[in-house]
């Protein structure tokens, strides 16, 4: 296969799990809001996880997305230097989202800033968003593709604290934006916290934290208690499933983190929303494939 034909390919697979994500939530996002739904004893509760679950079911029956918004696509791409396509990749991703837009399909959600118009492509001045690791010594190429939401993740909050507002600052940052506009983010929410050095590395680390597997924790144990202690905290605000009140306002907290300036705290906070669309494929360098968010998806 010439590099053409390879670059045919990968834009179909991408396009192709870019149209499924849309449809069909995560195995662990599905299996938290089953588990959420068995604890929660108050029935409004009961019936909009009912409903939830509906929606998932004709989502995937209709053949249609599981949200009327399917957000601005944002890729983290973690791609190994010997990866063969690693030059075409940004573009190939372009024209992936381009292609799910029309077949999918996907709502359209680039507008032109300044210019206010929809491209009507879901592309358009830096949109869809590309984060990049490279990996020396590594032929392979890891790719986390997420529908940022207009509700939940988009409106996302960060700062820099002074460092004598130390790690309860952190806490007040994170429960003042939860009580502010977590309602309107569509709970059961998944909550990513950066905490670093500045409002740029906070904002991205915030962000990142939503693509880890739920039941997962930072590896620092400090951080991994703060993670458990801002879930029992969120939780006990009571927003329960869309707003509507319950004892379970979160799927989880995620915390990432950097070493910091000595005389400040960059702070940030991103959600998901209950319908969580992410997906993380692996390819290798003759551009097999492994979905590790979805089971028996073949593209």
């Amino acid at each position: 296969m010439d590099k053409k034909q390879q670059v045919e390919q990968l834009t179909n697979y991408m396009a192709n799990f870019v149209a499924y994500i849309g449809k069909v939530l995560p195995d662990d996002i599905i299996a938290k809001l089953d588990e959420l739904a068995e604890k929660e004893d108050n029935p409004l509760s009961k019936v909009i996880y009912d409903t939830m679950k509906q929606n998932q079911v004709l989502a995937k029956e209709l053949n249609r997305p599981s949200c009327q918004d399917t957000g601005v696509l944002q890729f983290w791409v973690k791609c190994g230097t010997g990866f063969p396509l690693m030059g075409e990749l940004e573009a190939l991703l372009k024209e992936a989202v381009v292609k799910a837009t029309f077949e999918a399909p996907l709502r359209h959600n680039s507008v032109e800033t300044f210019d206010e118009y929809n491209t009507g492509k879901n592309v358009g001045k830096g949109t869809p968003t590309v984060f990049w690791d490279i990996v020396p010594d590594s032929d392979q190429c890891e790719i986390y593709s997420y529908m940022a939401g207009g509700g939940c993740t988009l409106p996302g909050k960060a700062m820099v604290l002074m460092p004598g507002a130390g790690y309860e600052g952190v806490t007040k940052f994170v429960m003042d934006v939860m009580t502010s506009y977590g309602l309107n983010a569509c709970p059961p929410l998944l909550v990513g916290v950066g905490v670093a050095t500045s409002v740029e590395t906070a904002a991205l680390l915030s962000k990142k934290a939503l693509m880890r597997p739920l039941g997962s924790h930072n590896e620092n144990e400090r951080a991994a208690s703060m993670e458990t202690l801002l879930e029992d905290g969120i939780n006990a605000i009571g927003l329960g499933p869309q707003g509507m009140g319950g004892k379970y306002s979160v799927m989880g907290v995620h915390i990432e983190n950097t070493a910091r300036h000595p005389s400040a705290i960059g702070v940030a906070v991103n959600v998901g929303c209950w319908s969580h669309r992410r997906g993380h494929i692996i390819f290798d360098k003759d551009l097999n494939y492994t979905i590790t968010t979805h089971s028996g998806v073949k593209l």
